[in-house]
């Protein structure tokens, strides 16, 4: 080659290596254009309806590297963003993130029920954008520090929203400071038990000796118990159902068997315990939450009492308690089947009023799915059908739909489903359209009406348990942002599961 042909063809050669070298350096990186449906880093939304615990502003936030950077009230000028990219929502209702404290994702060992890519899916699309698993109906359930690690192995690439962990307490670990330790160190960012039993055999239930132990452990970590506040009781109503007198395909029938008063009773013997939870306690720093409140009348006063007088304990109940009523549930329908069980429209109306009051402090899915087939929907049988109610996609829409009856706020909205629950799992980043927290955010339409029919998407493993199938919901959610990621919109996920593993330090 010669000396001119040599000048003329490095050149070229260069620029192709500095070419290459671009597009290697660029896409060896996790594209934004994978993690998100939008390509920036750093944007700017508007909308005339930006919920922030000040209130309702009209405004913009401004997101920078997954982070919250500004929330500006008032007229925004886009020239004030470097990036020059701002999406204008107009009328829309931009709010934090959801975070549900109580789902059941089932994987590994059940993925058939839901895993963790449906689960987080249909998360997503709800604009939830924090889950907390349960630590059961996973096999194995999430009773070890080796369990905990199957967990993570099975989120990991598959989560489409941030996903913490529950760990369980069971009387093999209760009595185990060591093997409960190992589980807080390892991350989880609190403990579980059930005080009646659980229908998962190695989840076997507590009594309030273990629920005290776990709490003494706890303390130092101040990291909360949750507990399922149902104990077995004898009685003659129990009795006659078990003896055949009454119909099984009868929603009555059911409801005899879980009483308010195992609720009542269970509650009565966690007060006993929550008295170490107050100042100078033995078990101060530790913290007692009663999960899916179903009961709105003795029990709810005995919560009510205990913490007037300090105990360190909240409550949660769940939009399928404050949606339906028993009267409603037509015979051989066990997709409404949960436990504690849906009570009357009396006891419904009473639980609106206690969230409202903020006697009851936070909302939860308590998403409990299975395959159809243990459902029993052809048999009828509410006595043999598996228990739990399918609803983690729908729970904004649902929560705002029957909420307006009772004039429930925006900034309420926000208040159960986003900051109460970041608090009680300590995510000190979460829960607020505020500068400094992760850019999590959910866009809705309050107007936009639809009907769950076979025409609506559904991204739950099984959506035809759900019981909310068939009813007409306002609240259309248009976009979902996890830590500035756009991972949802107009019924499209992003191309890659980026959400993140949550882990206490």
């Amino acid at each position: 080659m010669d000396l001119m042909m040599q000048w003329r063809v490095f050149p070229l050669l260069s620029l192709l290596a500095s070419f290459l070298f671009f597009y290697i350096k660029t896409s060896s990186k996790p594209s934004y254009n994978l993690c998100s449906m939008i390509p920036y880093d750093t944007y700017t939304i508007t909308s005339k309806n930006i919920v922030t615990p000040q209130g309702i502003i009209s405004g913009a936030v401004e997101v920078k590297g997954g982070y919250i950077l500004s929330v500006i009230k008032g007229n925004y000028s886009s020239g004030k963003d470097s990036s020059g990219f701002v999406i204008d929502y107009g009328d829309a209702v931009v709010m934090p993130g959801l975070i549900d404290v109580h789902s059941h994702l089932d994987e590994p060992g059940k993925s058939e029920w839901e895993g963790f890519e449906s689960g987080t899916k249909a998360a997503a699309a709800g604009g939830i954008t924090t889950l907390i698993d349960m630590p059961l109906n996973s096999v194995p359930s999430t009773v070890s520090v080796d369990a905990l690690r199957l967990k993570l192995d099975a989120a990991e690439e598959n989560i489409y929203v941030d996903v913490g962990f529950w760990g369980g307490l069971v009387p093999e670990n209760a009595f185990d400071a060591t093997a409960l330790k190992g589980l807080l160190d390892a991350g989880v960012l609190g403990l579980k038990s059930f005080m009646c039993p659980s229908g998962i055999d190695d989840f076997p239930m507590t009594n309030a000796s273990h629920i005290k132990e776990g709490l003494h452990v706890l303390a130092k970590y101040r990291r909360p118990l949750l507990v399922h506040a149902e104990v077995q009781l004898d009685s003659e109503s129990t009795e006659s159902v078990k003896d055949g007198v009454d119909d099984a395909r009868s929603y009555s029938t059911y409801l005899k068997t879980r009483p308010p008063s195992m609720e009542e009773a269970a509650i009565r013997e966690l007060l006993e315990v929550t008295k170490d939870t107050r100042a100078g306690g033995s078990a101060q720093g530790s913290h007692l939450h009663i999960v899916h409140l179903s009961d709105s009348r003795v029990s709810l006063d005995l919560i009510k009492t205990a913490k007037n007088r300090g105990d360190s304990i909240t409550v949660e109940t769940c939009p399928h308690y404050l949606a339906f009523s028993a009267e409603e549930i037509t015979d051989g329908d066990t997709r409404f089947k949960c436990a504690p069980p849906i009570r009357d429209a009396e006891n419904k109306d009473q639980l609106w009023d206690a969230l409202r009051d903020g006697h009851i402090d936070m909302l939860s899915s308590d998403h409990s799915p299975t395959v159809p087939a243990l459902k029993l929907l052809d048999e009828g049988d509410f006595l043999k059908a598996w228990g739990g109610i399918s609803s983690l996609q729908y729970v904004l829409p649902v929560t705002w739909s029957y909420g307006r009856k009772y004039g429930i706020s925006l900034n309420q909205l926000a208040t159960w489903w986003s900051d109460r629950p970041a608090k009680l799992a300590g995510l000190h980043l979460k829960g607020g359209i505020v500068s400094g927290n992760h850019a999590d955010i959910v866009v809705w339409d309050p107007e936009n009406e639809f009907v769950l029919d076979k025409n609506h998407t559904a991204y739950h493993k099984n959506p035809s348990i759900s019981a909310y199938i068939g009813k007409r919901l306002s609240g259309k959610v248009l976009a979902t942002y996890v830590r500035g990621n756009l991972v949802y919109k107009d019924g499209k996920h992003a191309h890659a599961a980026c959400g993140a593993p949550i882990l206490a330090n």
